[in-house]
């Protein structure tokens, strides 16, 4: 049986992330991804901020896809409101192509000194004198490893939050349903990112366009399903067929994002969740690369502290919380917040709230400057979300 400080479950951002920072401070470490290859499939939009990202890594050109400068936000009636990148959000500044980034980020978790395995899933959970026996099935073969702490960076489906009886249910409001074709043959400035809103587009969600050089894009859609009365797809089929109909579609990824904002807690004796497997996604725009690097972060600092204390227990960990949540779990809160109430606007309002802004110096706007500006002009409409825009 073999004795590792730190198992990572997941090579993703979040687990990649952990692996590396973990490593680098001298802890034994094992990240496991199920999959034969790490970063496919892959099942986002693919876009993060400069800022968040270069915190973590430098830019490379090799999964860098695209540079973007603005994005643009589309009312029902084609009002549009244009943010330049650096105000828009931890989704806007690069494209990636995360089949070839998240490589990367677990290349640089074994040469800090990760054990990497691919094709290697955990399959049973039991504590035992303080510390986890994790079972292990590689390449169809399995096997008992031990580890003082377990990071769960294992998806939605988390079998670690189940095992370690971490609540992260969703509710059937809680998940957007999402598909994205990876397009080409289309037309659209390649260094601005494009966001159909609306019930017309998307019930509950919104329809994205994310460049990917000058001659394709990933144009894709999430939809609430307690709202939406036809599926992802045909809202999507229909929208490229009125807006890109000599588009080619050349590759089709279907998921669903978690959209519940901040869990109460994303640790337990001996284990810590991060990424997709703690719902550390956006609630309004799905996107979570970002938010899933830091919290990947945090956990792996809080193992170390915890195994230099030799102390794993639940009280010991909650460092990790108190971490990610100064850092952005208070977004979390605010946007799913903003999340709710952006799914009861009906079209014509959403067309007032963006003629409204429509013209604004993209210099002098941001997200929070744009929902300052909404609150200015129609205190009605957001009275109740005054405490997080104000």
């Amino acid at each position: 049986m073999t004795d590792y400080d730190v198992v990572v479950v997941g090579a993703g951002p979040a687990g990649s992330i952990a692996a590396k920072t973990a490593a680098e401070k001298g802890l034994d470490v094992l990240l496991i991804e199920k999959r034969q290859e790490i970063g496919v499939p892959v099942r986002c939009a693919e876009g993060v901020s400069r800022e968040g990202l270069e915190k973590f890594v430098n830019p490379d050109s090799k999964w860098i896809a695209s540079e973007i400068e603005n994005a643009e936000i589309i009312s029902p009636s084609n009002h549009k409101v244009v943010l330049s990148a650096e105000n828009a959000g931890n989704e806007v500044g690069y494209v990636l192509e995360r089949k070839i980034f998240d490589r990367y980020l677990a290349r640089l978790a074994s040469k800090a000194g990760a054990d990497v395995l691919t094709k290697t899933s955990a399959v049973s959970f039991k504590r035992e004198n303080g510390t986890v026996k994790l079972g292990i099935r590689s390449m169809g073969e399995f096997s008992e490893i031990t580890a003082k702490i377990v990071i769960g960076a294992d998806g939605v489906e988390s079998r670690v939050a189940k095992w370690a009886g971490i609540d992260t249910t969703l509710k059937l409001n809680e998940i957007e349903s999402c598909v994205q074709y990876l397009m080409t043959n289309i037309e659209f400035d390649d260094d601005t990112t494009y966001f159909w809103v609306g019930r017309k587009y998307a019930p509950g969600g919104y329809i994205w366009l994310f460049p990917k050089g000058k001659d394709a894009a990933n144009v894709g859609i999430g939809v609430m399903p307690s709202l939406a009365e036809k599926s992802a797809k045909w809202y999507l089929d229909r929208f490229v067929e009125e807006h890109f109909p000599e588009g080619e579609i050349v590759e089709v990824v279907v998921g669903g994002v978690p959209v519940k904002g901040a869990i109460d807690t994303a640790v337990a004796d001996n284990v810590m969740l991060a990424g997709d497997a703690a719902r550390h996604t956006d609630p309004i725009t799905g996107g979570g690369i970002i938010n899933a690097m830091s919290a990947g972060h945090h956990a792996a600092i809080a193992a170390y502290e915890a195994i230099k204390a030799k102390d794993y227990s639940k009280e010991t960990l909650k460092r990790y919380d108190e971490k990610w949540k100064s850092d952005f779990g208070e977004s979390l809160v605010r946007n799913k917040k903003l999340q709710e109430k952006m799914m009861r606007l009906d079209d014509p309002t959403l067309d007032r709230l963006a003629k409204s802004l429509e013209g604004m110096p993209i210099e002098e706007m941001s997200v929070r400057r744009l929902a300052f500006e909404l609150f200015k002009k129609h205190p009605r409409l957001l009275w109740d979300l005054r405490e997080f825009i104000v």
